[in-house]
Formats: C-alpha cells, structure tokens, sequence
C-alpha cells in the first residue's frame, strides 16, 4: 500500500506541475511551477486583531512566533474578511464562497457539510487532513481523516472535546480533557503528527484556536503577565458616535457599557477545579479588591473596564503564539518545516476599545481586517510584504494551487501564489465585497454591505437605509462620513457603480437593494 501511495503521490505531483494553476479571474492563469506538494499547517485564531500582532506595528504586545512567520515568509498587510463573524468567516474559507453562497450568513446557520470544500478536495488527491480545535459550523466537519473540535464556542478551561462518530448515524464522541485549551488543542495537533501521521501522504492540518474569543480567559502560564502594566487607550475610545449613520450609537458591544462580569474576570469562568480556580481568583484578587473599594464611575469606569479587558486579551494572544512557537520548534526538530507551508491567520479583526468597543461585525477597519502571513521555505522571498486586497475568500483556491488541485469553477476566491512569489498581477483586484447580515441581535449592529478600495470605503446600510463614505487616507479611523458632501460626490458615484458591479459579479442579491442615486 505504501508503495501504491508514493506512486499516486508522484502521478498527482506531475500532473500539479505541469497544469496551469486557476481561479475565477485571469490573474490565475498562468502556470506556476511548485516544488513537490508541500504540507500545509493552518493555524487560525478567533478575533485576533492586527493591532495586537508586534509585526503588524502593534505598540500593547509581542508576538515572536507569528513575527518569525512572516519573518521568514510573508505578511499581507491587506488582508479583509467578507463577513466579520465567526462561522460565517470559516465557512468562507473551507468554500471559496460568499456566504450567501455557502449557506452560512450568520452565526444561527448550520454548515451544509455536503458541499465541496477544499479539505474535501484535498483529500480525494491524496492529502492526509486532519482538524483540531474551534470548528463553531453545527454540523460535524467532512473532508476530514480525523477531526477533534470543541463544540459551539467550547470552554477554556476544561474543555469538552467531539470526534467522529465511531458508525454512520451516531452522535459525536466526546471527551473532556483537562487543561487550557489553547494548549490542549496544540497537544492534540502535535499528538497527531507525531503518532498518526502518514508518512507516505502530505498533510492538511487546520489547527484552529478558541482564544482570544470572549470572555478572554487567560491560561495559568500567562496569568501574571502585564501586572501594573498601564496599556495605552486608542484615541477613539471615547468616541461619541458623531459624523456616521446613526447605527454606530446604537450599538451594544461598548466597554463602557456591555461587560459582564465574566468578561471583566470579576467572577472567574466555568468549569474550573478547585485548584484552577484558586489560582484563577488569586491572580485577579488584588486588583479586584480595589474595585470594590473604590468603586469608580463614568470615564474613570470606562478606563478600568478597558485595562482589564485589554490585559486579558493580550494575555490570550501570548499563550496563542506560545503555542504556535511549541509547533514551530516540533517542525524544525523533525525537519519537516522545510516541506511545511504555513499559515497563520484569524477569522476577523477585533475592536481592542477603538470607538469604545469590543467585537467585531462592522465593516469598519478594526473588525474588517485580518491578519496572514504566511512561510513557504524556498518558495516565498523571506521578509516579503504586500498591500495587495485580498480576501479570506482567496484561502481555499490558495491552498488547492499549492498542492496543484484545479479550484472548482464556482469558487470565488483568487489565486494567492503571484502574489506569494512577489508578483504584482496588472488585473489583481482594486476593491473588495463585504456583507454583514446579523440583525438586530446581538450587539444590535445594522446589517449592511459596502466596498473597500485601498483609499476609500462605501457603506451602504440596508438595515436603515443609510450610507457612509470614508476617505481612508485622510481620516483612518473613520471617524467622518463624507457621503453628502459636495466635493466627495463624484467618489461617490464610482464607487456605488463599483459596489454595485462587485454585487452582481458575486451573486449577491440578499439584502435589500441599493436605492437609487443616494
């Protein structure tokens, strides 16, 4: 059988290298000799915002492990998601499809697991897949020779973990596993290499974690890090709101005012042990106290609620590039990092108190961009850096060119390897398509969609029948709609054509349709 496999392997090698690579757009069409088919290690975080990624410029962390990544590969410095929430992102990415396509616009959907995704495709040409970690889709993932997932949003301490049913038409198994789990899932993963692996076949692992996911629970190793540190506040946390449609002060995701006291780790998460707790209240006991002394209100209020959100995020966010440090080390030890492409990305951005909030949905910069670097040894020039606009819609086709796997033809994603191998294609995309869809709840934020290009943005609110227009050179955090203004009326012309062009080129017709003029 071994043999059988290596020749398969070659036969499928052979036909990669000398097919043209393609997607939906003539950029991809151009053949692109690869090396042997490469593993490929996705590594894939929940809300993990740029502006807490050291090589991204942030100023409130260190991320050494993601910096060695795109360090040593390279870093897309315009990278947006279609769809800024959890399931509806991943559903984008294993599809190559809007969500209006693949069925899941929002998190109340459930995951039609039947249609192709490119694990599925994977794995039909002889890739070994395997998954671990957040899957957050309802329906059990396919496409997959072994998969261990934590079901819905999962715990972090403790927590519950589903496999493959052992017969067709049974539940899930399930296990719980003691630990953190951003270190369990990484346990799993390394598990699964090192013991499970077939040797014969690359590889598709999707290691996927909860963190930074609220209610940003911190590990035991990362619970004492930045005590007495005073994080600087973004500019716009007290942002009124003034100058945008009237959704922005109607949400209900501020820090000032949408907390709990789980989020605020007041009270410690669930399923704790007595020594887990113990050390969990300890560490917040001091500070904790003051509180209660003190009792601060308004402004002052608003501060303290947004030192100890941002303390526990980053707090996450260490023990996620901690563990991605662990799998980097086990692929040099092993020498399989040389074969290994990997990836590290989140679904979304995040609010880290920019506007005053926490979340995402939004199509505003913060929640709208996502992080991706990505290291191919002797492939991608190390250090590379692009401003090219691309999606999470681009990661299926993506990842099907590098094992030589044509995309089906309804994907609707572009083809990276150009831009990987420092190419600048003439008719690469100038804009991109969002479309938000969970309304009113929760957090009550408007559906809407719009276009980004790379100096402005369009909003077009269905849910309020509303627009925003921002000039992205001038004003970066969006703080000033120009939509209305005399002068702006010709961006604005263009740019509504263009939305409307990228909403029939994808297929779009949920939603309510543009109005007429403005």
């Amino acid at each position: 059988m071994r043999v059988l496999s290596l020749i398969f392997s070659l036969v499928v090698f052979v036909i990669g290298f000398f097919t043209p690579t393609q997607s939906a757009t003539s950029s991809e069409q151009t053949a692109v000799p690869l090396p042997p088919r490469p593993n490929i290690l996705f590594i894939f975080s929940d809300d993990h915002a740029t502006n807490a990624i050291s090589c991204y410029g942030s100023k409130l962390i260190d991320t050494p492990h993601i910096d060695r990544i795109a360090r040593e590969g390279s870093r897309f410095r315009n990278c947006f998601c279609t769809n800024s929430i959890c399931g509806p992102s991943r559903a984008v990415i294993l599809t190559g499809k809007h969500s209006h396509l693949n069925g899941f616009i929002d998190n109340s959907s459930t995951f039609n697991g039947a249609q192709p995704t490119f694990p599925k495709l994977l794995q039909q040409s002889g890739y070994q897949t395997s998954l671990f970690g957040k899957w957050h889709l309802v329906s059990h993932p396919t496409g997959f020779d072994h998969w261990e997932v934590l079901p819905g949003q999962g715990d972090y301490y403790n927590p519950v973990f589903l496999g493959p049913p052992k017969t067709d038409g049974q539940a899930a198994t399930k296990r719980t596993i003691e630990g953190y789990v951003t270190d369990i899932v990484t346990d799993l993963a390394i598990e699964w290499l090192d013991r499970d692996r077939d040797a014969s076949k690359p590889f598709l692992m999707m290691l996927q974690h909860k963190a930074p996911h609220r209610e940003w629970a911190p590990g035991p190793e990362e619970l004492d890090l930045f005590r007495d540190v005073i994080f600087p506040e973004p500019a716009t946390l007290f942002d009124d709101y003034s100058g945008r449609a009237g959704g922005a002060a109607k949400q209900e995701m501020t820090i000032a005012h949408h907390m709990n006291n789980l989020d605020l780790a007041i009270v410690p998460p669930k399923n704790l042990s007595a020594h887990q707790r113990a050390r969990y209240e300890a560490a917040f006991a001091h500070e904790n106290a003051a509180l209660l002394r003190d009792n601060p209100k308004g402004d002052t209020r608003t501060r303290w609620n947004y030192q100890r959100y941002i303390a526990n995020y980053l707090r996450c966010i260490a023990g996620v590039d901690r563990n991605i440090g662990r799998v980097l080390k086990y692929l040099d030890t092993t020498g399989l990092a040389k074969d290994t492409i990997v990836i590290y990305s989140s679904d979304q951005g995040f609010y880290l108190g920019e506007h005053g909030w926490y979340d995402k949905r939004w199509m505003y910069d913060e929640s709208l961009r996502m992080p991706l670097v990505v290291r191919w040894p002797g492939l991608i020039q190390p250090g590379l850096v692009t401003d090219q606009l691309v999606q999470n819609l681009d990661f299926a086709p993506t990842f099907l060119a590098l094992a030589g796997v044509k995309p089906p033809a309804d994907m609707q994603g572009e083809n990276l390897l150009p831009i990987l191998r420092g190419e600048s294609p003439a008719d690469w995309r100038k804009s991109v398509y969002y479309h938000y869809y969970e309304f009113p709840q929760p957090h009550r934020v408007p559906s809407h969609y719009g276009v980004r290009t790379l100096t402005h943005k369009l909003i077009y609110y269905d849910a309020m029948n509303a627009w925003e227009l921002f000039d992205l050179v001038k004003d970066p955090n969006e703080m000033q709609s120009i939509h209305g203004e005399v002068p702006s009326q010709s961006v604005f012309d263009s740019l509504r054509a263009e939305l409307s062009r990228l909403r029939t080129a994808a297929g779009d017709s949920t939603g309510k349709s543009l109005p007429a003029g403005q």
